[in-house]
């Protein structure tokens, strides 16, 4: 269960960056509901994580919450075209992911 609250919880790390750069990119009363998702997503994440680390030592968690908070970070930002999708770019997120894979089966 524990895993599966840090997943979420790194997942929800994409969320709260991605609703960081729409609060600034907004104007006038938009930014109050991205600025919302930001603060909730950002204190349930954290949250998580912390919960998390009550049973997964303390550098794994944090390893495989980041992990898990880049890839998805970074594939939104390429399917919004913030970034460039290229090869280089998906073959080391993939890494990424591989290596978050791998902290998993040797914890």
């Amino acid at each position: 269960m524990s895993w599966l609250i840090l997943i979420l919880s790194g997942a929800l790390e994409a969320v709260w960056a991605a609703a960081l750069h729409r609060t600034a990119q907004a104007t006038g009363r938009r930014r109050l509901v991205p600025a919302f998702v930001f603060l909730v997503s950002v204190l349930a994440s954290t949250g998580g994580l912390a919960v998390a680390m009550q049973s997964i030592p303390t550098g794994t968690a944090y390893a495989v919450w980041v992990g898990v908070g880049v890839v998805l970070t970074s594939g939104y930002a390429m399917i919004a075209k913030v970034e460039r999708a290229t090869a280089a770019r998906i073959q080391l997120l993939g890494g990424i992911a591989a290596s978050v894979a791998g902290l998993k089966l040797v914890a």
